[in-house]
């Protein structure tokens, strides 16, 4: 029997990635920053939305006590650009926990500079398709008994 396709929709579409209190601390930040994006994310955002390279993402989107930049859901495939800041030590520090706390928790991270993405998009894009193209999970969203029919 072949395996049905796992694409999001219905209640998979609302996959919640926080808890409902941290959700409540951290939406409005998130909600600025969609708002505000850098000039980097507006252009990328260009890009990704509307599921342009064959994935939907979201951008601003909470995981667990971090907000990533941009995500795809499916792949469990994080977007972050960095500026300026995330050459300092402190925040290079930060941001490898950062990266390992989500690693643990399955998801897998590409970082480009603001610079990379308004200057060799091309190249950006290319590195994102291509790692779309790797999912690592067989089973991306939820159990492996769900996707085969089974009880859980």
């Amino acid at each position: 029997m072949e395996e049905p396709t796992r694409k999001l929709g219905g209640p998979q579409e609302h996959i919640f990635t926080t808890t409902v209190r941290t959700w409540d601390k951290a939406k409005a930040y998130a909600r600025e920053n969609r708002k505000q994006p850098t000039p980097a994310e507006q252009k990328l955002w260009q890009y990704l939305r509307a599921s342009k390279l064959g994935a939907k993402f979201r951008r601003q989107h909470a995981i667990n006590f971090f907000i990533v930049d941009f995500i795809c859901l499916e792949a469990k495939l994080i977007i972050e650009l960095d500026g300026e800041i995330h050459a300092t030590p402190d925040q290079s520090e930060y941001d490898v926990g950062r990266t390992f706390t989500l690693k643990e928790l399955g998801y897998r991270e590409l970082r480009f500079t603001n610079q990379q993405v308004l200057n060799q998009l091309d190249e950006v894009l290319a590195t994102i398709a291509e790692n779309l193209k790797v999912n690592t999970l067989e089973y991306p969203l939820g159990s492996p008994s769900f996707w085969r029919g089974g009880r859980g």
